[in-house]
């Protein structure tokens, strides 16, 4: 008797605090509907739970998104922000940030309600109508960061016909989807329409990958065939440079691939997933073409830049831009090896493939941004050129050389360097980082190890034995701002790299038609229109007393000398009456 006296009020103690601990247990539920698609609202009910009462939950819109490293400002697009408590009670909103609705915590739950408006198809934005819901998460849902490691909820009340594609977690409810935590949410897009999908899988160590194409498109359903058998060709040779699939975190990796007349030209990158978007459809052989480029290389990032990642952007910070000294690595070589997974997969010809690469290496040669910054310089440059927006402009042209491009000329001068020199390739390099850094996950789904550029240049050296040849190229072409002797590099694989017999005259500006004459855009710093002071704005009037009507004519005009010739040319200069220069 003593025993269950004494052990009944033990067992209830023991329930109430088990109670109470799940009712403290945060989580995060958020529901989306599209009542005025056609408008291009989206209504979001974000609901907090687990929040101590009494305390402030800071909600916010992301200042940035994964993959784009330039300042966002989502907040600008929402609106009609309501808060209530879990029994329905109003709660009282303080604004005291442009992205930031702060709300007092009465019972422990905290539900906002908001709409947001958005009609951009991007990799970066949100975009809905009457045919589909396209959400980059950042743009569309408000987080916290007192629920930061919260598990997530996505209820999607989609229109009749419409399918969700995402990389989030299925459940038994085809409209309901899970993530682990904030970071991983954020990072999981979302397409919900009449999406066309093709499933293959594959299977390597004994683990089954699966790969998804989900298609908004026009096209037919044989041209999405024709599409899908490309992208598992190219997907194939990816897996075997690596070595391995990247190890996807609920074994699946998704295509959604918005390929539409009225989207935008973008690609973006995801752990598990990557959004696609391209006004060309799947109907021809060059639009699948140019659709292909976009889909090896955001395959490329499952593993460099998803996983094998930068220490200054891991983890991901939603409240700022985030600057990272090596995109010429993350960004750069996954330019490089674009284009080259997609010859190995045979899809370009030697020679469409050598003309892309001949193209990034006389641009970074010729480029005058070379004179004021290294490729790290470049990356660290992302924050203002990367999808940024300045009314006052900018000098980019004469100042910015992406990073995109010169990391693949990077690229490729180790590749071939590495070839001639060390009986080894850039395969073996990029393998060698994947093992060493890229394969250590954490169990929530984050990079474990991620690198710094001197980890970089240390693999570098362990791969070849010679240290010293790793600090010198890493000093010349990485922190320096050469480029590799291409002339000699190219020369084993039976090319060459020659300067024109014949030089043609080019003043060094980019030229537009005025009414009044020819406009100058911009003038390369490196070009004789800077040289002689001419500048954006500036208006050509006349060449050697010759009216200058038209670009055409004013090049017609310049062919017919020499360089070295001087011209002697009428401008208006900011309004002002005709200068001779």
């Amino acid at each position: 008797m003593r025993l269950s006296v004494t052990a009944a009020p033990v067992l209830a103690s023991l329930l109430l605090a088990a109670s109470a601990a799940k009712a403290q247990q945060k989580h995060v539920d958020y529901e989306i509907s599209f009542p005025n698609a056609a408008e291009h609202e989206v209504r979001v009910v974000a609901t907090f739970a687990g929040i101590a009462r009494g305390s402030v939950l800071h909600a916010r819109m992301s200042r940035s998104s994964p993959g784009r490293y330039a300042v966002t400002t989502f907040s600008k697009s929402v609106y009609d922000v309501s808060a209530t408590d879990g029994s329905g009670r109003p709660l009282a909103i303080s604004r005291f940030d442009d992205h930031e609705w702060d709300v007092k915590s009465e019972d422990g739950t905290i539900r906002i309600g908001y709409t947001v408006w958005g009609d951009r198809i991007d990799g970066t934005n949100l975009s809905v109508d009457h045919t589909h819901a396209h959400l980059n998460m950042p743009a569309t849902f408000l987080w916290a960061p007192e629920t930061a490691m919260a598990p997530i909820r996505l209820s999607v009340h989609a229109a009749s016909g419409w399918s969700v594609a995402t990389q989030l977690v299925p459940t038994s409810d085809p409209s309901s989807f899970t993530a682990p935590n904030m970071q991983w949410f954020m990072d999981s897009p979302t397409e919900v329409g009449p999406v066309t999908w093709r499933t293959w899988t594959t299977s390597y160590g004994g683990k089954i990958s699966t790969f998804r194409l989900a298609a908004h498109t026009l096209s037919t359903a044989a041209q999405v065939d024709t599409f899908t058998s490309m992208a598992r060709a190219v997907v194939a040779e990816e897996i075997a440079m690596w070595g391995e699939p990247a190890g996807y975190d609920y074994g699946t990796y998704t295509f959604l691939g918005d390929y539409l007349p009225w989207a935008g030209g973008d690609a973006m990158e995801h752990r598990n997933s990557t959004f696609l978007t391209s006004s060309r459809g799947l109907d021809t052989h060059a639009n699948r073409m140019g659709n292909l480029g976009s889909l090896a290389h955001e395959f490329f990032h499952s593993w460099n830049m998803e996983r094998l990642r930068s220490k200054e952007i891991e983890p991901f910070d939603f409240d700022r831009v985030n600057m990272s000294d090596g995109l010429w690595f993350g960004e750069g070589f996954t330019n490089y090896y674009g284009p080259l997974l997609i010859r190995r997969a045979g899809y370009y010809t030697d020679s469409e493939y050598v003309r892309q690469l001949a193209g990034a290496i006389i641009g970074t040669i010729n480029s005058p941004a070379r004179l004021h910054g290294s490729p790290i310089d470049m990356s660290r440059a992302a924050v203002f050129f990367d999808g940024a927006s300045y009314p006052e402009g900018t000098n980019q042209p004469n100042i910015f050389l992406s990073y995109y491009t010169w990391g693949s000329v990077v690229a490729a001068g180790l590749d071939l360097t590495l070839r001639e020199r060390f009986n080894t390739t850039l395969d073996s390099y990029m393998r060698a980082m994947w093992r060493d850094f890229g394969s250590h996950q954490t169990k929530a789904f984050a990079p474990e190890r991620p690198y710094t550029v001197n980890d970089l240049r240390v693999e570098l050296g362990k791969l070849t034995k010679d240290q010293a040849f790793a600090n010198d190229f890493f000093r010349r072409y990485v922190e320096g701002r050469e480029v590799p002797d291409f002339a000699t590099l190219v020369t084993p694989a039976g090319l060459a790299l020659v300067k024109e017999s014949v030089l043609k005259p080019f003043i060094g500006a980019s030229l537009d038609n005025d009414a009044k004459g020819v406009f100058i855009n911009w003038s390369s710093s490196t070009g004789s229109a800077y040289a002689a002071s001419l500048s954006s704005g500036d208006i050509i009037v006349s060449v050697d007393g010759q009216p200058a009507t038209s670009i055409e004519v004013f090049n017609a005009m310049v062919s017919k000398h020499r360089v070295g010739d001087i011209l002697k040319l009428d401008v208006l200069q900011k309004g002002n009456l005709p200068a001779t220069v």
